[in-house]
This record gives structure tokens, sequence and C-alpha cells, in this order.
């Protein structure tokens, strides 16, 4: 790591820049490199810096308001507030300081901002430890929030908004003795199985993941692949599978595994954890929308606005204005009918999105129901040790919310249906 954090904030303001300047997600950010000349710790705390800094941006902003007469150049802005969010939890003032000063004076363009710079954030370091913790958990924007507290009501919207404030542990899905290795890795076995690790280290150098006995999956993303419970020797299809953690469960269950996606890149991802782990599947670079054949047990993970990963993916709603969303619910809709249409008479099909949006779940299966007659919903599939029935809704899925299971970390939010055919 550099000796001032300097390359480290610089590239975090940068990742900001991105996506609060040019609506970009912070993931295809990083993927095009932005953080590959780092050394391994400068590009962790980048990283963490500019997570932090989305998370906490409402509170950040409402610090710096009353330091600044005009709202000043969005660079300027950002340095300022990922030294806001470090000063105010807790940084040591000189350093982080004179590192935003350094950084904001090396810039060509708005260099002789670095006066105004150092007398902000100084300010901040006196005040801004004091103001932050008495303001409220910053909120989403409202094309989102509105949307989200008409379907779960304001209440809940609030305790989500908490949940998202407080960020994620790490989740991770044992091939194995799930106990045992929440023991190695110092965390703890979560009601539904997963094992999670409240104090993270770098993920590739924790003991088991070299050897493959574990990956990195949110406890709410692994229950679809319980609920569809493929046995030993079925064919199973999971249907859009990247990053792949679905395939490797039912793959661990036994079954004899498709998985499906239509990126290249991302299943070349998948094939590397499938290796890791010794597992097997076969892997299909495909549009699962040509896809043919018949299989007893499908798992269809949709691709949707992923509104139920803001606790780990706070750029997400300042990058996006909810304008993709109709296409993606028409698109859930085409991929349910198509894998309808793949699964055997008798056969599973679970449909899942990483979503807080009924349109992107409980609709989608009760206007699914009408359109198929021969498929009906499964709820005893439901039945998964840990699961709480009061998270069965009324159609016969499961909602799961971000601010459930708050006293131990909380989860992603998901819909999960479980569907038969006759």
């Amino acid at each position: 790591m550099s000796d001032t954090g300097v390359q480290a904030r610089r590239a975090a303001v940068y990742v900001l820049d991105q996506v609060l300047g040019e609506g970009r997600l912070m993931s295809e950010v990083l993927g095009a490199g932005t953080l590959d000349k780092l050394d391994a710790s400068d590009r962790a705390r980048a990283q963490r810096l500019a997570t932090q800094t989305l998370r906490g941006l409402e509170r950040a902003d409402r610090v710096l308001q009353k330091h600044l007469q005009r709202t000043p150049p969005l660079m300027v802005h950002n340095a300022l507030r990922v030294g806001a969010v470090e000063l105010c939890q807790g940084e040591a003032a000189h350093g982080v300081v004179n590192a935003m000063v350094e950084l904001v004076s090396k810039h060509k363009r708005y260099g002789k901002m670095k006066g105004l710079t150092n007398a902000v954030l100084r300010k901040v370091a006196a005040k801004g430890p004091e103001e932050w913790g008495k303001l409220r958990a910053p909120r989403l924007p409202k094309w989102l929030r509105g949307p989200l507290a008409d379907a779960w009501g304001a209440e809940a919207m609030g305790h989500i908004e908490q949940a998202h404030f407080a960020g994620a542990p790490l989740d991770v899905t044992v091939n194995g003795d799930a106990q045992a290795w929440a023991e190695k890795l110092g965390g703890s076995v979560l009601p539904t199985g997963s094992v999670r690790v409240t104090d993270a280290r770098q993920v590739s150098a924790m003991e088991g993941y070299d050897a493959g006995i574990w990956w990195v999956q949110d406890a709410a993303a692994a229950i679809p692949a319980q609920v569809l419970a493929p046995q030993s020797g079925m064919q199973a299809l999971d249907l859009c599978a990247a990053p792949g953690g679905k395939t490797m469960q039912m793959a661990a269950m036994g079954a004899e595994v498709t998985c499906v996606d239509i990126s290249k890149g991302r299943m070349a991802r998948v094939q590397e954890n499938l290796t890791r782990t010794g597992l097997k599947a076969r892997v299909v670079v495909q549009d699962a929308l040509t896809l043919d054949g018949k299989y007893d047990a499908i798992l269809l993970d949709a691709p949707c606005s992923a509104t139920g990963t803001i606790r780990r993916h706070p750029d997400l709603p300042h990058a996006k204005d909810g304008s993709e969303f109709g296409a993606l619910i028409d698109l859930q809709a085409q991929l349910l009918d198509h894998a309808a249409t793949l699964l055997k008479p008798g056969g599973r099909l679970v449909f899942c999105t990483c979503s807080l949006l009924p349109d992107e779940g409980e609709v989608q299966i009760e206007e699914a129901l009408e359109r198929h007659a021969d498929l009906s919903i499964d709820r005893d599939a439901l039945k998964v040790d840990g699961v709480d029935p009061s998270w069965t809704t009324q159609e016969g899925g499961l909602r799961l919310r971000p601010d459930f299971w708050t006293d131990q970390g909380g989860m992603d939010g998901f819909y999960i249906a479980a569907l038969r055919k006759a």
C-alpha cells in the first residue's frame, strides 16, 4: 500500500466519478481494469473507500453542505466525500486531509481548489464525527424508494435502508461440514446452513478457498437451490447460471447439471470455480431462450433489477434510474415461459430474482400460473431448514428482505417460488 494512501484514494474518487457522473456500475468500472495497476492492498482500500462512500453518500453530503457555499466540481466533491466518510468513521485527520489536498492539488483542472479542500476537511474533522452518528440512515433515491415503500410500507422501508447502510458480511456455502468450517474461518452457521464470516479477509487467502471447500454466496442466494433440491442423478438445469454458486450447489447434491448463460466471460469464471471446487457440470454459453431439451429440475435465476443486493452494491441506485426495468420484467416472463417447455412432467421449476420489486417476483408467478394451466405452486418445496414460514407470500413464494435476520447481519433481498408441472 502507498505510504500516503493517495493512490488508493485517487482511484476511489475516480470510481465515484464514473458511478455518479457517468452512470456506470462499479462492477463495470472495476472490470475495465481501473484498479489493476495498484498493488493488492491499495486495490482493496480503493474499493472499500468507494463502497463506503456510496453507502454513506447522503450523510457525507449533509456533513459537507454547511461548509460549502456552492457545489464544487464533481471530482472535488467526490474527494471531499471520501475524506468526510473517512474522517467521520475515525480515520486520523492529518493523514486524510493531507492526502486529499495532495490529490486535488495535482489535478490539472482543479488544482487551485486545494485550499478549499483543506479548509472544508479540517472543519469536518472537528465536528463531523459527532454529527455523523446523529444523521438518519441514508435513503434510497426517490425513483426507487417510492415503489419499494409502496410495496412494503414506510416502516419496513426504513428498516431496509438501515440494512443497506450496515453493509453485508461475507457468506459462504460449504461443500462439507459447515460447523467445522465456520470454526476454522471464525464465523458462524446461519439457520439455513450458510457460514457467515463477519471479519472477512482477502477471500482468496482464506483457508479452504484454494482447496475448493467453499465458495462465496449470500445466504439468501443459497436458498433457491435448496428449494429446488434436485436428487442424485437427476437432470438439472441452471438457467442464467453465472456466477455459478447455484450450479455448484446442485452439483454437490449429486445432480447432473447443465448450466447455461449468454455471457462467455462470466461462464469462464463459472468453469474456473467448478475446477477449483472439483465439481462437475456441463457448461453451455447460449441464449437461454434458444435452449432445448427436457429436465427433471430447473432453476431460473432471471436477470433483474438487482435491487435486493444494494447492501453489497450501493452503486446500483446511483448508476441506474429504473428505465430498463420494464424490459427486464418482459424478459423474465419470456424466460419463465420457455423454462416451462423444458420441464419434464412432474418436474420442479424454481424461479427467483434478487429483487425487492413485486413485479419481478410475486406478480411474475401470479401471471405465469394464469398462462400455464399445467403448472401449480409447490408450497412443500419451501419447507427448507431455517426458512421462516412467515416469509411465505400469498401466492405461495418466498419473500426475503435485507432487514430479515437483522441481529445476524441481514440478507440479500430475494423472491423465490417453486412450480410443479402436472
